[in-house]
């Protein structure tokens, strides 16, 4: 098969299977988060939701240590790299989009390298908005109590 369409059907695998992981991580959190949400508002429901915020931060962190942990277990899988350490490192600072350039992919695998980053932007900045919708939830309910 051609390296570069073997490249992309992996990349988009890839891409479909973080966006599902990250849907339903983000689903499961906001369930959770809800949950807290259905008592009556008061000083001890405020300090729930204190903790639904660390609850979502784990949360947040867990999902995409999950999907970096998948594209090092792909470049592992492929030898792309010398070894899981590698692939992982790899992985991390690709998904970031820190890149630091010390370790590189082969040719035949530097489309899927770069597709990640732009997955990770995109899962990041995802991340980044469910957290914000939380906290400006507690913040709203940090009102009540000061009315």
């Amino acid at each position: 098969m051609n390296p570069l369409i073997l490249q992309l059907l992996v990349a988009t695998g890839m891409v479909t299977l973080t966006i599902v992981i990250h849907l339903v991580g983000l689903w499961a959190l906001l369930w959770t988060m809800r949950a807290h949400r259905r008592a009556p508002a008061s000083r001890r429901e405020f300090v729930r939701q204190a903790g639904s915020i660390l609850i979502a931060a784990f949360g947040l962190f867990a999902l995409h240590s999950v999907e970096i942990w998948t594209y090092a277990g792909i470049y592992d899988l492929v030898r792309a790299l010398p070894d899981f350490e590698s692939a992982l490192y790899f992985s991390t600072a690709t998904y970031t989009t820190i890149g630091y350039g010390d370790l590189t992919l082969p040719e035949d695998w530097r489309i899927l390298g770069a597709i990640e980053g732009a997955n990770g932007i995109i899962l990041l900045g995802w991340s980044t908005a469910f957290f914000v919708s939380i906290v400006t939830r507690l913040r709203l309910l940090e009102r009540q109590f000061e009315d």
